[in-house]
């Protein structure tokens, strides 16, 4: 005779609000929900949400985590619709993030108003911010009103830059018309490309990576717009990025973590390294007297050796490594002043560069 398993019978019962991060970037864990039909906080139902961490971090040793995002969705035939908030034309919804208060940076959730989007979270321009954010040093909450007629809400630490949208502007430069080429630098962990747009043809070289902490995903919109800005993508000729391109041949990596960024990582890619650690051998952690620890390697940073080894052949005069942070609300500029080479004509170069900057793009 042969045994047969069945698997356990499903709950054809549905919940109220129902959490998802399947998607690119998604990044949430389902806790827990509770029906509270206005007895707290004027709110019909609480939602508990967990942020997801990042794999450990062999170097740092912890599990980086931050950045959030999920799709919430109200249930039109969950029971409790037909019962408890028969009539009701919207429910409001309270989001507790419970594990807000352990993250890497914590005191960034201070003063910090949630991105919510009732459309596509991949348009940019729907992002708003939820104003009643609050955070008590232990959870994040936030309100939102679900209506019948609008379900469907999605909610960010920042607004999301998808994979999809990060292949179609390489596919914009290649097809710029502009003398600018695009090629792969190799492979990420999970065998993505790391995409390089080559332009200009001028003496010097300029190199500008993106993204190496993939929750930073304004550090790619800034990406897509130096590029359009350099190519005309927008069709505008732009005489100071004309000029730039007789000076300079850039080596523009809009993305330098493609994994971390789909699989809704904070710093690290997919093997759970942090990138922006991983451009030379360090001391190795645990505090063995004269144990380093190697870096980049293939199996754990293969982003990050494509672009040295790119970088080696080409050499480089200038180089720019784009990030965004967690807490700080403005533009700013950090330099190199903690490497051995510092040194007065860096100071000298890094202060004209600013000033030039500034000059330039009032935002700085």
């Amino acid at each position: 005779s042969t045994a047969v398993a069945t698997p356990p019978a499903r709950s054809a019962a549905q919940p109220v609000i129902s959490i998802s991060d399947s998607f690119d970037g998604g990044n949430a864990e389902f806790s827990g929900l509770k029906l509270v039909d206005g007895e707290e906080d004027f709110c019909d139902v609480h939602v508990t949400v967990n942020i997801r961490k990042d794999p450990f971090t062999e170097l740092e040793s912890k599990e980086h985590f931050q950045y959030f995002s999920f799709r919430s969705t109200l249930n039109r035939d969950a029971p409790a619709m037909k019962g408890l908030f028969q009539g009701k034309k919207s429910i409001k919804v309270k989001y507790i993030l419970e594990n807000a208060g352990e993250a890497s940076y914590a005191h960034a959730f201070r003063g910090y108003s949630t991105f919510y989007t009732q459309t596509s979270p991949f348009d940019p321009d729907s992002w708003r911010r939820k104003d009643d954010t609050a955070f008590d040093g232990g959870a994040l909450t936030w309100t939102h009103v679900h209506d019948l007629d609008s379900p469907t809400a999605c909610f960010a630490y920042f607004p999301p830059y998808s994979y999809e949208r990060h292949l179609g502007l390489v596919a914009k430069c290649a097809e710029s018309g502009v003398d600018a080429t695009v090629r792969s630098l190799g492979q990420s962990v999970e065998g993505r490309e790391i995409d390089c747009v080559t332009v200009g043809n001028g003496p010097r070289t300029c190199w500008i990576i993106h993204r190496q902490h993939p929750g930073e995903s304004m550090a790619e919109f800034y990406a897509e717009g130096l590029l359009t800005r350099l190519l005309g993508l927008d069709g505008k000729w732009d005489s100071v990025a004309a000029k730039a391109k007789e000076l300079f041949t850039f080596h523009i990596v809009p993305n330098v973590n493609p994994d971390g960024s789909i699989n809704g990582h904070l710093r690290t890619n997919a093997a759970g390294q942090n990138l922006n650690r991983e451009w030379c051998p360090s001391p190795a952690p645990g505090g063995v007297e004269g144990a380093m620890y190697d870096a980049p390697t293939a199996e754990r940073s293969p982003e990050v050796l494509s672009v040295l080894r790119a970088m080696d052949g080409t050499g480089c005069d200038v180089f720019l490594d784009v990030h965004g942070d967690e807490a700080l609300p403005f533009n700013f500029l950090a330099g190199s002043e903690g490497m051995p080479v510092w040194c007065d004509r860096l100071r000298s170069l890094h202060g004209a560069f600013l000033a030039s900057y500034q000059r330039a793009n009032p935002d700085m």
